[in-house]
C-alpha cells in the first residue's frame, strides 16, 4: 500500500508541476509528499525531478515512467470498482465540480442524502464557474452548463435547462422594458458573465426564423454568477439566468421577466466523467442519485414562475 500511494504521490506531483499543490490535492503535508517521491526513487534506482527552491521538472526518467504509473493507479482502481460492483458496498472519495449555481442549488443541497444512503462514499465539491480539466485537477466528475471543451471525455445528459432574461423592477422602472432584441442591444445594461477562456460573449435569443446572437453589453461583468444574480436584484441591469437559479426571487416578484417573447435558448446540463473499460460503481451511484434531485428541483423551479 506505501508504494502505491507513493505511486499515486508522483503522478500529481507531476501532473501539477508543484510539490504544494499536489500535497493540496492528497489532504497531506508537503513533508509527506516529498518523502514519498524520495522513497519511489530509491527503490526505482533514478531520480524522478530536479529541484530547486522554485522549479519542479520531471527527469527523463520521470517522463518515462509516467504513462506506466498511470496505468497502474487506473488497474487498481478498476480492481476495487469490480470489488465494490460485487459487494455492493462502493467506498472511498469523489471528487466532484460544478459551476457555482449549480453546486450550490443543485448538488450541495443532496450530498447530505447521497452519504447517508452511501455512508463509505466521501464526497469532495469544489465548485467555480471556470472550465475544469478533469485530469490534471484529479476530478472524477464535473457537472457543466453548455457545450464540454474536451470532446475525450464522456458525456451524461441531464436536462435542457430553460433559461431567462430578467430585470429587478428598480431598473425597469429606470430604463423601461426594452421593447426588441435590437433595443436590448443598443439601450440596455446586461449583466455579462465572463471569465478566461469562455469561448462565447453572445446572448442567444429565439425568434420566429430560428436562433439570433445578441451581442451585448454593459458596465458590469463578473466570472461568478451569483454576483451577476446579486447585481440584477440591485437594479443595476438585466441578466441572463438559467430559471432554477431566479425562480424564487421572479416568484417574489424581486425579478421580473424581460422580452418573454424572446427567450433565451435553453442551456444543456450534463455531467462529463473520464473514459474507463469500467466505470467505477460508485460514480454511477452518484450520478444516478444526483440526475433524480436534479430532475425533480428543475421541474419545481419552472413550477415556480408566474403563469
Amino acid at each position: 500500500m506505501a508504494y502505491l500511494e507513493n505511486i499515486r504521490t508522483f503522478v500529481r506531483v507531476y501532473e501539477l508541476g508543484n510539490m504544494s499543490a499536489a500535497a493540496r490535492d492528497l489532504r497531506i503535508s508537503a513533508a509527506v509528499a516529498s518523502a514519498r517521491i524520495s522513497q519511489l526513487e530509491e527503490h526505482l534506482n533514478a531520480r524522478l525531478f530536479q529541484r530547486t527552491t522554485r522549479v519542479l521538472n520531471a527527469t527523463e526518467q520521470g517522463t518515462l515512467f509516467y504513462p506506466g504509473a498511470c496505468k497502474i493507479l487506473e488497474a487498481v482502481d478498476e480492481a476495487e470498482a469490480e470489488v465494490n460492483e460485487v459487494t455492493q458496498t462502493p467506498r472511498g472519495s469523489l471528487f466532484v465540480a460544478a459551476p457555482l449555481g449549480v453546486g450550490r442549488r443543485l448538488i450541495a443541497p443532496g450530498i447530505p442524502a447521497f452519504k447517508e444512503a452511501y455512508p463509505l462514499i466521501n464526497i469532495r465539491l469544489r465548485l467555480s464557474d471556470r472550465n475544469v480539466d478533469l485530469a490534471k485537477e484529479g476530478l472524477d466528475a464535473a457537472f457543466f452548463l453548455g457545450s464540454p471543451a474536451d470532446s475525450n471525455l464522456r458525456i451524461r445528459k441531464i436536462a435542457d435547462c430553460p433559461r431567462i432574461l430578467c430585470a429587478a423592477p428598480a431598473y425597469i422602472e429606470k430604463k423601461g422594458h426594452p421593447k426588441s432584441l435590437d433595443d436590448l442591444r443598443k439601450n440596455h445594461d446586461c449583466l455579462i458573465l465572463r471569465y478566461p477562456g469562455a469561448p462565447e460573449f453572445q446572448w442567444p435569443m429565439e425568434t420566429g426564423e430560428g436562433i439570433r446572437r445578441i451581442d451585448v453589453s454593459g458596465p458590469f461583468e463578473s466570472d461568478d454568477g451569483d454576483v451577476l444574480t446579486g447585481w440584477a436584484l440591485a437594479g443595476h441591469g438585466i441578466a441572463l439566468k438559467p430559471i432554477f437559479e431566479v425562480a424564487g426571487a421572479i416568484g417574489r416578484g424581486d425579478l421580473v421577466p424581460v422580452l418573454p417573447g424572446n427567450p433565451p435558448e435553453p442551456i444543456q446540463m450534463a455531467c462529463l466523467y473520464t473514459h474507463r473499460r469500467r466505470q467505477d460503481p460508485k460514480v454511477r451511484f452518484f450520478m444516478d442519485f444526483m440526475i433524480a434531485r436534479i430532475t425533480a428541483d428543475l421541474a419545481t423551479a419552472n413550477d415556480q414562475l408566474p403563469r
